[in-house]
């Protein structure tokens, strides 16, 4: 439950940060918002790549639908992620 509105609110602010490129907001809000949205792409970036770069190799594997939901919900997914991958670990 509190992972979904985690995701919701993720949604909310990329859709506040993109929403700045087709209609930008006032001059100095405006530069804030630019800087938020780098950063943002910047550390979901190196998230991912981070991920996939401790993965095992032999262990399950990653679909683009996946990589996708990590980069556009980042810790609240990898949390998911984690959850449901922790059963498995048990057997």
């Amino acid at each position: 439950m509190l992972l979904n509105i985690g995701r919701l609110l993720m949604l909310c602010v990329w859709a506040f940060l993109v929403t700045n490129l087709f209609h930008p907001f006032p001059k100095p809000l405006n530069i804030f918002v630019n800087v938020a949205l780098f950063f943002m792409i910047l550390m979901h970036g190196l998230q991912m790549t981070l991920l996939k770069a401790t993965m095992p190799k032999d262990g399950p594997q990653m679909t683009r639908g996946e990589q996708i939901r990590v980069f556009l919900f980042g810790v609240f997914e990898l949390v998911a992620w984690q959850k449901k991958l922790a059963p498995k670990k048990k057997k």
